[in-house]
């Protein structure tokens, strides 16, 4: 009878050992079930929160109340190559780093050169644009380049690659929160040039009105990039992954064709991982 009673106390300690368990399953196994669900990390599983702009097309800007621009649509097939979908949020671009450090958002997509001094506040995925700076003057300006800049009145986007250029230069820059204000400092006439990638100021230019004119432009040294926060390995390898696969199939040429019609590629230059070669435009681009 107690070897009876003791086996039944045997018993009843293992079911409750049992249940123990899976009571601690259920609650502290979420963690790799949310892992599974949300293997990069993102504020919501399954779609990339980007913070981008509205106002600087070609590469990032809104049309009839959408996002659209180069990077911007880069962006969009890169996130469908691994299976995500991209929320485009605008902010200003001098926040935007910041924003992407702190988890506002999961990627910044806005022509953002890769930079050492960046790279302290995010990581990069593998550059998928070159790009030039453009130099935007008044109409009637006499200025033709940028060698001529010292003691003028030069304005730049805070925070840009562009503002970066204009310090080291010691051009004392007139800094200015987006392109809008840009465009409106040199069409009031109280600015002499903008320091500008090269193919926002030429858009700036053409919408002008004949108000402002392009007078010069030179290669930026280094690539833009999508960014993201520091640490978060398995989305940056994502994004290169999903970019090499749109290099691969086409898309990167053609989105390449539809927002720099006549631009033409350095030979030096390889998007992405530099280890897939990207398509010729075909004759209809």
């Amino acid at each position: 009878m107690r070897i009876r009673t003791a086996l039944t106390r045997v018993a009843a300690l293992g079911a409750a050992a049992v249940l123990a368990a899976t009571a601690l399953t259920a609650c502290g196994g979420g963690g790799s079930t949310d892992q599974a669900d949300n293997p990069y990390g993102l504020l919501r599983p399954g779609v990339i929160r980007a913070g981008t702009l509205t106002d600087a097309p070609p590469n990032v800007y809104l049309r009839n109340g959408e996002f659209t621009g180069f990077d911007n649509d880069l962006l969009r097939a890169v996130a469908g190559k691994v299976g995500l979908k991209v929320e485009f949020v605008g902010t200003d671009f001098s926040a935007l780093l910041a924003q992407v450090d702190s988890g506002k958002f999961d990627v910044g997509s806005s022509s953002i050169t890769i930079t050492e001094a960046r790279k302290k506040t995010v990581d990069f995925g593998n550059g998928y644009d070159f790009g030039y700076f453009g130099l935007d003057v008044p109409a009637g300006s006499p200025l033709t380049g940028f060698d001529q800049l010292a003691g003028k009145r030069v304005v730049v986007v805070q925070g840009t690659v562009q503002d970066d250029y204009a310090t080291k230069q010691n051009l004392d820059p007139v800094r200015v929160p987006d392109y809008n204000g840009a465009v409106n400092q040199l069409k009031a006439g109280t600015a002499d040039a903008w320091i500008a990638p090269a193919e926002i100021g030429d858009k700036s230019a053409a919408d002008s009105n004949g108000k402002i004119k392009v007078a010069a432009k030179q290669l930026s040294p280094t690539p833009t990039a999508f960014a993201v926060a520091k640490g978060n390995d398995k989305l940056r390898e994502a994004l290169n992954k999903g970019l090499d696969e749109v290099i691969a199939d086409g898309t990167w040429t053609r989105l390449q064709a539809e927002y720099y019609p006549g631009r033409p590629v350095p030979a030096d230059f390889k998007p992405g991982s530099g280890t897939v070669p990207a398509p010729a435009p075909s004759a209809a681009s």
